[in-house]
């Protein structure tokens, strides 16, 4: 009876000299065709890759021929970069024989030496460029959207994990783990703007144990924030609420005021969307009185929160409660509000939209509709694009 390697293959396929480098990689990963295929189906949700592949495309794949020995087209462009990304390979090499690549046990150990000590050359003036990197992308990403800017995002974050896993001094991980939480909420927010919920809450959650053991309440709070909007859009408001109650009761005497007022703030969204409107207007009386005249905050992650950005928040949950003051709010921080905010300036758009309608004004909420439409087909934001298309069949 022929034997069974842990991965699943056979021995006698084992015994078989690998034919591509694709094949040698998975039988490194000790993983059959099946739970590679499993594997690459996961990864391609978890990281927003269109790219599928069966099992069946895998074993041409590996084999580095068709099923009756023609030769091999290349794959899809979508295949080709979702296997690029699982083995940091280009396609041309893992559909290469495999005797010019293959890693022997000594360039394992010369990639870790490699990796660790470019994690030990980490100083603060690296850590400031990392950080620069980040906020230029985050600028990229308000104006632009996601469509610009998501790539980016993803392709620091892989580099941030990198260093972070091989970091050995304390303070230095300390620091990388902050900002590696930074980027995944950033991605997160990109996946929940582009329709993927799941996705959005895998990265929160990446981002949330990043700082799990630091001493850093305040990024942990702003990834659990995260998640709550990702319940809210799910419809599940409760949980949401309980989230961030928490949240705030946890975090009250370790974060910055500034914090403080933008998970009130958060706290009056989800309320608002319960449908609880005296409790939102509450917690977003309790952010006006906590947001500070200085909102630069640079011992806690990025929040965009001023008097501008609160108002426009408080306006967005008095739309959502169909309160009629909704309209002068968002109408005063939409003359106020960056230009370069094109996400925030999309979302402020349909609520007024959403507040007009309520008001029997569907005049002005079509023209708000179509602006908002011209700007969410800009970034590419599936999200307001949803509640564009609702508000629309709401106003025929």
């Amino acid at each position: 009876m022929t034997g069974t390697s842990p991965g699943g293959a056979t021995g006698g396929e084992h015994a078989r000299s690998p034919r591509t480098l694709l094949e040698h990689k998975i039988r490194e990963r000790r993983q059959s065709l099946e739970e590679f295929a499993d594997y690459a189906e996961q990864f391609a949700r978890q990281h927003g890759e269109p790219g599928t592949l069966s099992v069946r495309h895998l074993k041409r794949l590996v084999a580095g021929h068709g099923a009756h020995g023609q030769p091999l087209g290349r794959p899809r462009p979508a295949t080709a970069r979702l296997l690029e990304r699982i083995f940091d390979t280009t396609i041309d090499e893992l559909l290469a024989p495999p005797h010019t690549a293959v890693r022997d046990q000594r360039d394992d150990e010369r990639e870790l030496r490699r990796m660790l000590h470019a994690a030990a050359r980490i100083d603060s003036t690296t850590l400031a460029l990392l950080r620069d990197q980040l906020n230029a992308t985050r600028r990229l990403d308000r104006q632009l959207g996601a469509i610009i800017a998501h790539d980016e995002v993803l392709t620091k974050t892989r580099q941030v994990t990198q260093l972070l896993h091989h970091s050995l001094t304390p303070a230095t991980r300390s620091q990388l783990a902050a900002l590696l939480s930074e980027l995944h909420s950033l991605a997160g927010w990109q996946a929940l703007d582009m329709g993927q919920m799941h996705i959005a809450w895998q990265h929160y959650e990446h981002g949330r144990i990043a700082v799990s053991d630091t001493e850093h309440p305040a990024y942990r709070a702003h990834t659990i924030a995260g998640q709550a909007f990702v319940l809210i859009d799910l419809g599940d408001t409760a949980n949401a609420n309980t989230m961030l109650a928490a949240t705030r009761e946890r975090t009250h005497r370790t974060t910055s005021r500034l914090i403080r007022s933008w998970l009130a703030a958060a706290h009056g969204e989800a309320l608002a969307a319960d449908q609880q409107p005296e409790a939102s207007e509450r917690a977003f009386d309790e952010a006006d009185a906590l947001l500070p005249n200085d909102t630069a905050d640079a011992d806690g992650p990025y929040v965009a929160l001023d008097p501008i950005h609160l108002a426009r928040w408080r306006g967005h949950a008095l739309a959502r409660t169909g309160n009629p003051e909704a309209i002068d709010v968002l109408t005063t921080a939409l003359d106020h509000l960056d230009p370069t905010f094109t996400r925030a300036e999309t979302a402020l758009r349909v609520d007024l939209a959403q507040a007009l309608a309520a008001c029997d004004e569907p005049i002005e909420a079509r023209k708000q509709v179509e602006q908002a439409d011209t700007l969410a087909s800009h970034i590419g934001s599936t999200r307001q694009g949803r509640r564009i298309s609702t508000l629309r069949h709401s106003l025929q």
